[in-house]
């Protein structure tokens, strides 16, 4: 499938993230370190576990939300909102002391109004898709936010100490053209809009997700990509504390490593691995069955986060990192497709926002080994990780290849 073929909307949406993602991405991974430097350890992970909690629950709203309204006017209210807060956070961090509580306060506003958003954009891809050309758009959707996650790492790693505000201005910038460009070049042709049944929005919205949580095989998934997400998640959380604090800098051509460094530079290996990887793994996973896919790459990746999370060694890290990467190329776009084959036609934004609890709850648990962490050895963390992602791995599997699966499959081909 050529960049030609590809709808409007997948366009615009790849194009505009890419550009927003790859500045966000150069500040968002600091921003555990940037609190437990300018506050404490425990007041960072308490704080940014609170946010999380909030953009779960407002998450929530937004996929009701984008399934009774329309979803560009969902996503340019939340847009615009977005580079409010940016703008706010940048100009908090310009005073000699810096106005911390403003900006942890703008922080927590740009979490609810991302999370507002966020499943009105997941329901427009899966509109904008078919079953047969999903695993095509999701592969190169993987691609673009690796790509842009590379440059935001390699911009983050080289300015983020002493260049904050203008990354941060930056930031501002982009999230200001990301609704201009949605509000010229984006359609709106969804029209099966979820009916309201209960006068009562709160009732009606329980009802709504109700459906969901009693789709078993749906919720097997969900709960499955929050334990083997988490793995990922600590890297900008756990890992890069532990990092900042416990590895030995090393000297490479007069060039020093030091912690900060190697979690940007384990980030730009991570991202840089997906971005030459990602087609040739997903032609290899076009020749094999799907449960043989998920399996072998749930298998590689745990394998891979179990060692990072407490080997400090430079070529270590490395290797193992490398190994946790290409788990994530095989399982990643099978995945997510077949996760999308299971949503409703007319429930896709409730579907997505709840699918979106994964992310949620896998940065929640990641939050919560920065505390965690303070308790328990580094051995001991990886024996946690590793049983989080055999744990997930069971979950997924069941609830994709289950017997309520087949189920599914049988009952969606005979209507």
């Amino acid at each position: 499938m050529g960049w030609k073929e590809y709808p409007q909307n997948i366009k615009v949406r790849m194009i505009a993230s890419f550009f927003n993602r790859a500045v966000s991405s150069a500040v968002m991974p600091f921003m555990a370190l940037f609190f437990a430097t300018e506050m404490s350890k425990v007041w960072a992970g308490m704080f940014l576990i609170s946010t999380v909690i909030i953009g779960f629950i407002v998450n929530l709203i937004g996929g009701y939300v984008s399934d009774r309204f329309p979803r560009k006017r969902v996503l340019l209210v939340t847009s615009w909102l977005n580079a409010a807060c940016f703008l706010v956070m940048t100009v908090s961090l310009f005073p000699e002391e810096k106005w911390i509580i403003v900006f942890a306060g703008a922080y927590i506003l740009f979490i609810i109004t991302s999370s507002l958003g966020r499943p009105a954009m997941h329901a427009i891809i899966i509109d904008s898709t078919t079953p047969e050309n999903r695993k095509a758009v999701y592969a190169l959707d993987y691609w673009l936010i690796n790509l842009s996650m590379a440059i935001g790492a390699a911009l983050g790693g080289l300015l983020y100490l002493h260049h904050k505000q203008e990354l941060f201005i930056m930031l501002t910038v982009t999230s200001t053209i990301i609704p201009i460009a949605y509000g010229i070049w984006l359609k709106d042709e969804f029209k099966g809009f979820l009916e309201k049944k209960h006068k009562n929005v709160l009732v009606d919205l329980i009802n709504n997700y109700r459906i969901a949580f009693k789709d078993s095989a749906f919720v097997k998934v969900v709960a499955g990509t929050t334990f083997i997400l988490a793995a990922e998640f600590s890297l900008n959380s756990y890992i890069g504390i532990r990092l900042a604090e416990e590895f030995r800098s090393v000297t490479v051509g007069g060039f020093e490593i030091a912690g900060v460094r190697m979690l940007s530079f384990l980030n730009i290996e991570n991202m840089l691995l997906v971005v030459c990887l990602t087609f040739l793994i997903n032609r290899w996973t076009d020749k094999v069955s799907k449960q043989k896919g998920i399996l072998i790459g749930l298998l590689i990746y745990g394998l891979g986060y179990a060692v990072v999370t407490s080997a400090n060694t430079w070529y270590v890290l490395i290797l193992f990192n490398l190994i946790a990467t290409i788990g994530e190329l095989i399982y990643s776009p099978i995945r997510n497709a077949e996760q999308a084959n299971m949503i409703p036609d007319d429930k896709r934004g409730s579907y997505s926002a709840f699918s979106n609890l994964s992310f949620s709850g896998a940065d929640l648990i990641a939050r919560s080994t920065i505390i965690l962490g303070a308790f328990l050895i580094p051995t001991m963390m990886s024996v946690y990780m590793g049983a989080l992602v055999m744990i997930g791995t069971a979950l997924v599997y069941t609830g994709l290849f289950g017997i309520k699966a087949k189920k599914r499959m049988r009952q969606s081909v005979l209507s």
